[in-house]
């Protein structure tokens, strides 16, 4: 009788708890990862639009189903080996700051209990975050940041999906050489003696300076002349001396490695002083922003920046058409090589975490270690997701536009490089500004 009584007394308590509470015994659950990017201060801009692409991509590609997407995520519905969990992203804003970054993804880690981080764009910022991440063993996987040492300090929780510079810096040079060699579409070949002197001006942070670095190795590996390498404050509110010291070196080609604010002071700058380079090239960050051509229009006209997404892709990877019109639907832009590197991230997040079936940190460890996600997977137009020993991505690739003025006056970014995916003629020399 007093067990009929005690299996009685828990029932009740079990039926009572789930109608206070149906979802406790619920088979779906959230998945936090703590995501940090600059969300106010000078990168806000940027900050914003990877928080809006990661958005999107977890809403519209993981979360919910989305079955007219050609990528496999799109019918999940949420993360099938995790009962249809979903990804809840919880973003941070670490202004550009290292030392405020660092304090964030701790507190990510320990106050919001997140499985894992992403971000944080500004490689300055990603290495004081993967620090924490190490200390505390939570994966970060990194999405944005292209500084070559992020993926050589030994980390075991850090792993990279972008290409880094050294990738992105060889490709300028092959590009170099292409001119060299004839086979830079629309342009005959041109003696060396016409883009062999260099100059350089990068901004002083992590980033900046290793570009720099490269820039300077490359040249001597390819056989050209740096005539002038300078490293500036990206917070500058003038740059007339280091335009002015540029112009004086008298370079065939003019190098830039800047994020938004010091691009538009930079070439404002340059155009004011009829700089009249024969070839103009940015590293990505503030180059390949939508806010870049918006705001500065025609007078971009023939430079070049490096990146990993351009829209012209779309024409021939249907996935990419196919993402970048979701985001231009919700958005109004096309994706950029920064935000198309956000959306990364999280399909690469999903993958890892659908392989791992565990928020345990180490089966996520395992898991991207692990992992190759298929090109065909990503809107990048990259072999795919494979990490090496160092945690870098060894799948990814580049590519070189140009932005060019049709001749209805709209400014587009066509690719350059690689010469087999080039969707128009080069322009060169440089124009210049009128």
């Amino acid at each position: 009788m007093r067990s009929k009584m005690l299996t009685l007394f828990f029932v009740t308590i079990i039926s009572s708890i789930l109608m206070v509470s149906p979802t406790l015994f619920a088979a779906e659950k959230e998945i936090k990862i703590g995501v940090l990017y600059p969300l106010s201060g000078a990168l806000a801009t940027i900050g914003r639009d990877l928080q809006r692409a990661a958005e999107l991509t977890a809403e519209q590609l993981v979360n919910n189903k989305n079955p007219e997407i050609d990528v496999l995520m799109a019918k999940w519905g949420g993360i099938p080996n995790l009962g249809g969990a979903k990804i809840k992203l919880i973003f941070a804003d670490h202004r550009g700051e290292p030392d405020r970054g660092a304090d964030l993804a701790k507190r990510l880690i320990l106050d919001d209990k997140v499985v894992g981080l992403m971000g944080a764009y500004q490689s300055s910022v990603t290495k004081t975050v993967s620090s924490v991440a190490e200390r505390y063993g939570i994966p970060m996987i990194n999405d944005s940041s292209t500084s070559p040492d992020l993926t050589r300090r030994g980390f075991k929780w850090f792993w990279r999906t972008t290409p880094h510079d050294e990738y992105f810096n060889k490709d300028l040079f092959e590009l170099l050489k292409g001119l060299i060699e004839g086979k830079v579409k629309g342009v005959k070949a041109i003696p060396k003696d016409q883009i062999k002197n260099l100059a350089y001006a990068c901004e002083n942070t992590e980033w900046g300076a290793s570009v720099a670095k490269l820039i300077e190795s490359y040249a001597k590996e390819y056989g050209f002349n740096i005539v002038k390498g300078l490293l500036y404050s990206a917070n500058a509110p003038d740059l007339t001396s280091e335009a002015q010291a540029l112009i004086a070196a008298k370079p065939d080609c003019m190098l830039f490695a800047c994020y938004l604010s010091d691009s538009f002071l930079m070439i404002r700058t340059l155009k004011g002083m009829k700089a009249s380079p024969r070839f103009f090239w940015g590293q990505d960050a503030g180059f390949e922003m939508a806010a870049f051509h918006k705001t500065l229009g025609a007078d971009i006209n023939g430079v070049l920046t490096r990146t990993v997404f351009i829209d012209k892709l779309t024409k021939v990877k249907k996935v990419a058409g196919q993402i970048n019109d979701l985001y231009k639907k919700k958005y109004g832009d096309e994706l950029t090589g920064a935000t198309a590197r956000s959306v990364v991230g999280v399909q690469t997040w999903a993958y890892v975490l659908n392989r791992a079936g565990s928020t345990d940190p180490k089966a996520i460890q395992k898991a991207c270690n692990e992992i190759n996600i298929p090109g065909y997977e990503l809107v990048m137009p990259w072999e795919g997701v494979k990490f090496d020993a160092t945690g870098q991505n060894i799948l990814g690739k580049g590519l070189i536009g140009q932005y060019q003025l049709s001749k209805e006056g709209k400014i587009d970014l066509q690719i350059v490089y690689p010469f087999d995916l080039a969707t128009a003629k080069f322009i060169y020399p440089f124009p210049g500004w009128k």
